[in-house]
């Protein structure tokens, strides 16, 4: 009988070494997408509102990497138009064309007391 050698056990894995951290990006210098966006709506001149193609074009002639940025612009859209600060003059979602919303007027106090206000004669928070 021939003796025979014990199987020898399979080679261990060398130990993986720790995953460096990539370094952190340096953040963008400049105005934030949201505040170039409302930017680009204030200065254009269209009556009915400016569209998503047109709002690209200017953000990329104000540097924005419109392709990589592509996701963030029309969320951005969409936030501030949820948010109140634009308004959506066609189409539905991130597509259509926007304008700045109207700031809707303070309302006074004496609208709600009218009858305090003619037995007093005049509010003297109004102008």
């Amino acid at each position: 009988m021939a003796e025979e050698a014990p199987a020898a056990a399979p080679a261990k894995a060398p130990a993986k070494a720790p995953k460096k951290k990539s370094a952190p990006r340096a953040k963008q210098d400049g105005p934030s997408l949201p505040k170039l966006i409302v930017a680009a709506v204030a200065e254009s001149k269209e009556r009915k509102g400016m569209s998503l193609a047109a709002l690209k074009k200017v953000l990329a002639g104000k540097g924005v990497d419109v392709s990589k940025a592509n996701k963030r612009i029309n969320t951005a859209v969409t936030k501030l138009v949820t948010k109140g600060t634009l308004s959506q003059t066609k189409g539905t979602g991130a597509s259509g064309s926007f304008k700045l919303a109207k700031e809707p007027k303070a309302h006074c106090c004496c609208q709600k007391n009218q009858n305090k206000r003619f037995l007093i004669g005049m509010c003297l928070k109004c102008p």
